[in-house]
Formats: C-alpha cells, sequence, structure tokens
C-alpha cells in the first residue's frame, strides 16, 4: 500500500473523478469527498479497476457543513500525512427566476459556500494534516474567474467566487512555502464530459465555446487530471503561488 495520501473534493464525476484516476495511477492512496454515496462508491470502483489495485477511499460529506467537514478530516487524518490536497468541488448555480434581492443574495450565497468555502472550510481543517515539506495543494478555479462571467444574474457569482480562489491561494502560498508546502490554482476553460454545465448544454453551446478557443477542440477531464498530475508531482516543488490557465487559448495568459 502506497504511503502517499491525495484528497480530491467533488471526486465522484467528470474533472474530480478524472483527477482521482491520475493520481491513483502514480501510486497514491485517494481519498474521494463528495456529497453522494453512491456516485463515490461507483467512482472509486472503476478507478481501482483502472489501475489495478484497491486505492480509492469513498468519503461522503458536505463540504459546505463546518462539523461534517471537521469529522472527515479526523477520518482522513487516520489515514496519515496528507500529500496532495485538490479542492475541486464546485457548481454553477441556478441564477433566481424572479429577480428578487432577495433571490440574488441567496443565489450568490449558495454559489460563494459551494465553490469557495467548501475549500475554506476543507483546507483549514487539513492545514496541520499536510505534509512538511513536500505538500501540494491545488485549487481547481475557471476561466471565468479570469475573464469574468456572463452578469449579474447569471454566471458572476460563480466567476466571483472561484475568482475569490485565488487572491486566498496567494496568501496560502506566502503562508506555507516556508514550510515547503506548494499552493497553486488551476483555471480550466471550456471541459466537455462534466456535469456542471446541465441544462445550458447543447450542440450550439459546445460549438461556440470550440470556436473561442485557438486549438479548436474541447477540454477533457483527462486534460485537467494530466495538469494536476504534474503540480501534484515532486518535480513541481519550485511552482508556487500561480494561477496556470488551461483553456485552449481561450484566455490569453497575463
Amino acid at each position: 500500500m502506497s504511503d502517499r495520501l491525495a484528497v480530491v473534493s467533488g471526486g465522484g464525476t467528470g474533472i474530480g473523478r478524472a483527477i482521482a484516476h491520475e493520481l491513483a495511477a502514480s501510486g497514491h492512496r485517494v481519498v474521494v469527498l463528495g456529497r453522494r454515496a453512491e456516485v463515490l462508491e461507483q467512482a472509486g470502483a472503476v478507478v481501482d479497476a483502472a489501475v489495478g489495485a484497491a486505492l480509492v477511499v469513498p468519503l461522503p460529506v458536505d463540504l459546505t457543513d463546518p462539523a461534517q467537514v471537521d469529522r472527515a478530516a479526523g477520518t482522513i487524518g487516520g489515514l496519515g500525512e496528507v500529500d496532495v490536497l485538490v479542492n475541486n468541488a464546485g457548481a454553477i448555480i441556478t441564477p433566481p427566476a424572479d429577480g428578487s434581492l432577495g433571490a440574488l443574495a441567496e443565489a450568490w450565497r449558495r454559489d460563494l459556500d459551494t465553490n469557495l468555502m467548501t475549500a475554506v472550510l476543507l483546507t483549514t481543517a487539513l492545514l496541520g494534516r499536510l505534509r512538511r515539506p513536500g505538500g501540494r495543494l491545488i485549487m481547481i478555479s475557471s476561466a471565468a474567474a479570469q475573464r469574468g462571467g456572463a452578469g449579474a444574474h447569471s454566471a458572476g457569482s460563480y466567476a466571483a467566487a472561484k475568482a475569490a480562489l485565488h487572491g486566498w491561494a496567494f496568501g496560502l502560498a506566502r503562508q506555507l512555502g516556508p514550510e515547503g508546502i506548494t499552493v497553486n490554482v488551476l483555471a480550466p476553460g471550456y471541459v466537455a464530459d462534466t456535469p456542471i454545465f446541465g441544462d445550458r448544454m447543447s450542440e450550439e453551446f459546445h460549438t461556440a465555446k470550440i470556436a473561442d478557443t485557438l486549438v479548436g477542440r474541447a477540454g477533457t477531464p483527462a486534460d485537467v487530471a494530466a495538469a494536476v498530475g504534474y503540480i501534484a508531482s515532486p518535480a513541481a516543488g519550485y511552482l508556487t503561488g500561480q494561477v496556470i490557465g488551461l483553456n485552449g487559448g481561450a484566455v490569453l495568459g497575463r
């Protein structure tokens, strides 16, 4: 059994499951976190079958609930030091239908809870358990954080929540760098084969997103997982405090 331990939030589907597979294939035991136990169990079985070893530990938890996160951190602590923590949990919250300020405030708070506070709570709960030196802390953001959402009543709150990860990660990088822990943000662009777009997904949406890239294709969960695999590796020890765009050129570096 590997002595390297990785934790991936939102690890049951799409990008999160691909990240879990990448880390398990490189020899990590991987704890996958999410709200739906059945989805996590299925993801674990698929990854374990693919890598030929029982390395995935499903751990159901609502990451917006501090008490549940605290209990999950205790369980994870019993497995050993955490080498890699990937904060991948997130979702685009459906905008309010009635246009009232109250509904707008509720939607924004849910977006902040889902896309920012899940990472803040889990990271804080596991901070003392990260390996020193050598720990890797990775935030999965979005190109929306770099280019903006579609407006105050649609994707604006999602973009704002993801952008908040960036400033927070910079502070963590300064704090944890002297202890040998790197902190980086990976900001994917359009990635197909994920459930995040929900009812927005259509052939027209897909085509428009591809047309926005310079390489003429959509990203895949495997693209994101491969980037995480490098950032999580010992070879990336000099990489910290960065926002890394992975978007096919839809958003140019700056």
